[in-house]
């Protein structure tokens, strides 16, 4: 029988365990806290100038964070990290300007890792980072970055750029210590979700930051930042920064350093990018193009368009050509799903030609991409560098061509010379041109969903050029439109309504890309969830029934008088109006006529054509219909002696 004292010894090697095990936290959380003061007093007296800094291992980072950038590859800082990280590990404001390729993503996302791993950041502190991308093409990519570098964190990430429902991306925000989201998304949670508490936000990075601040996302971010606290750390990063005082006040920046590290360089662009343009009309710009796709087989392809219509149309069109290399096209109207899965394929692409808006022109990394080509010129010289900037990235080699109409090069060029852009003109071959008007126009003719779309793409590039504000180069008066019509298959140019007024002004202030309706920005739930087929997108187009246009307009321009009805503006104009008169002889039959009721008298039949309906209406068009209203014909019967002195109804 086992005595009281061997009992005891379970329970007291129990206790025994347990103060060990807290004695063992407890010495943890001291060696964590006395490197945590080692980490922060190394930031404190780390000087840039007196450590060589070719290695990131001669940054005072963290130990996650190190691992992270060693199993993600990546050894040597660039010129913008090796700059910038130790300045904002320091806790300063930073507006950092690079040339594209050249590694800003990391620039910020060290800092942000660093800043809360310092802070001892944990879910239920709050949103300690948040990070703004102008589309979400460039948000899955930073996102994808951080995930590589960041793997070693005990830190939670998301993404917010819309795609799916407001309320199951709202489950999880609670949760998250980093975000990185586009601006409108991201201000309809401020808004709208509770879970998330952003009073103690440590630190704000805005990637691409001079496109997110221009008047396209300005009422956005004005909204976006009064929900955040002052005290908190900002990022500006960008290839063409703002240094305007207007925009640095609006995001609350205490004493910003800019670190611009190509600014004194020969070129505003990498020097390893060979940049062309060539001279072609505006009628001839798609058949340069199909030239240039075939001469191009075995490269990697990135072509840019204005406007999302004119995206679609070269799609469809050189889709049917078969230039024998797989075609993508990207543009904002589409779904979150496809585009992510179309970047993907193309990302994976070793030769492929992809056509696109502005919406990937900044910040998104297509691996290995060959040639960047313009078939429409640059609203400005930034775009013209943002765009220019997705090949030759990373030191590697690339080639850009731009297309420019007669009436562009000399306003074009000017400006480009004034950003210390190098660019030579180059000449077609004559072997290597190929004509493909006539197989549009016959595409176009066969199919009227092409013939709309050729419609739509011309009307939206003229309203693009219409609303430039830089008239030097884009001077709508000097293009041929009615041969760009012909060229996209028309039989001539579409009629355009242009806007008039306070509303040009507040179009020409906007960027390109949301005039053209290719911003990311724009939230699916608040589209009408309506479906239409390709049938229905036929009938709503106002040309269809022009072979019977006269049918609905049977009062002639001098005949008769012209009638104003507002409260009857959808029936149709008929050939003989009811004057007073015959109103008056109706009431004398005592004929009473409902409300809404037409009386049509002098059809040449002997009773009048009552329209009490829409189906009633519709007869008026046709005229194997309305010949029993229009009476039988009369013919004089001849005998011997000549006519007779009867009539004989035929």
């Amino acid at each position: 029988m086992p005595s009281r004292t061997d009992k005891r010894k379970p329970q007291a090697q129990k206790q025994r365990q347990t103060r060990q095990k807290q004695d063992a936290k407890s010495q943890k959380r001291k060696r964590e806290q006395v490197s945590l003061e080692q980490l922060q007093d190394a930031v404190d007296q780390f000087d840039p100038q007196a450590v060589d800094l070719t290695k990131f291992s001669s940054l005072p980072l963290s130990p996650p964070t190190t691992s992270g950038i060693e199993a993600s590859h990546f050894e040597t800082p660039t010129d913008i990290q090796a700059r910038a990280i130790p300045a904002a590990l320091k806790g300063r404001d930073i507006l950092g300007a690079a040339k594209t390729g050249s590694g800003k993503t990391l620039a910020f996302l060290v800092p942000v890792l660093e800043r809360l791993y310092r802070s001892q950041w944990t879910e239920y502190d709050g949103l300690g980072a948040l990070v703004i991308s102008p589309t979400r093409e460039l948000a899955v990519q930073t996102f994808q970055v951080l995930t590589k570098i960041g793997r070693f964190h005990s830190f939670s990430a998301g993404l917010v750029i819309g795609g799916k429902s407001l309320k199951e991306e709202a489950e999880r925000l609670g949760r998250m210590s980093i975000l990185i989201c586009t601006p409108g998304r991201m201000l309809q949670h401020l808004d709208s979700t509770s879970g998330l508490q952003v009073d103690n936000l440590q630190i704000l990075v805005l990637d691409e930051a001079d496109r997110i601040m221009d008047m396209g996302f300005k009422s956005a971010i004005d909204a976006l930042v009064e929900h955040l606290p002052k005290e908190r750390q900002t990022l500006l990063f960008s290839a063409t920064q703002s240094r305007k005082v207007s925009d640095l006040s609006r995001l609350s920046l205490k004493d910003p350093e800019y670190i611009a590290v190509h600014e004194s360089a020969a070129a505003s662009t990498p020097e390893s990018l060979q940049q062309h343009y060539l001279v072609t009309p505006l009628a001839s710009k798609l058949n340069t193009l199909y030239g240039f796709i075939k001469s191009n087989l075995k490269s990697k392809i990135l072509v840019f368009f204005s406007s999302g219509k004119q995206v679609r149309f070269a799609f469809e069109t050189m889709r049917h050509l078969r230039p024998g290399v797989p075609l993508y096209h990207l543009l904002g109207a589409q779904k979150q799903a496809q585009r992510l899965q179309i970047t993907a394929s193309y990302a994976a692409s070793k030769h492929a030609c992809l056509f696109a808006t502005d919406v990937v022109a900044r910040g998104v990394d297509f691996p290995s991409v060959d040639w960047v080509v313009q078939v429409d010129a640059p609203e400005d010289v930034d775009t013209y560098i943002h765009r220019v900037g997705r090949t030759a990235r990373f030191n590697k080699d690339g080639k850009a061509v731009l297309f420019l109409d007669p009436s562009e090069e000399e306003g074009m060029l000017k400006r480009l010379e004034s950003k210390k852009i190098p660019i030579k003109r180059v000449n077609v071959r004559e072997n290597k041109k190929q004509a493909i008007d006539e197989s549009i126009q016959n595409m176009v003719f066969k199919d009227p969903s092409l013939k709309y779309l050729a419609s739509k793409a011309f009307i939206s590039y003229v309203k693009s050029i219409h609303l430039q504000k830089d008239k030097e180069i884009f001077n709508l008066k000097s293009l041929d439109l009615e041969a760009y019509a012909a060229c996209l298959g028309l039989p001539g140019a579409p009629i355009i309504n242009f806007e008039k007024g306070e509303n040009v002004k507040r179009l020409k202030n906007m960027p390109r890309a949301a005039v053209s309706g290719s911003d990311s920005e724009i939230d699916p739930e608040k589209k009408k969830k309506k479906v239409r087929t390709k049938v229905d997108k036929m009938f709503e187009r106002t040309n269809q029934d022009v072979l019977t246009d006269h049918y609905t307009k049977l009062i002639g321009d001098g005949a008769n008088k012209a009638v104003e009805d507002d409260s009857d503006d959808d029936f149709l104009a008929v050939k003989r109006v009811i004057e007073g008169d015959d109103l008056d002889e109706a009431a004398d039959d005592n004929t009473a006529l409902p409300s809404g009721t037409k009386l049509i008298q002098g059809l040449g039949g002997e009773e009048p054509f009552i329209v009490d309906s829409k189906r009633r209406e519709k007869m008026l068009k046709s005229k194997k219909k309305m010949l029993k209203f229009k009476g039988k014909g009369d013919h004089i019967v001849f005998d011997e002696e000549g006519p007779t002195a009867g009539v004989c109804r035929g």
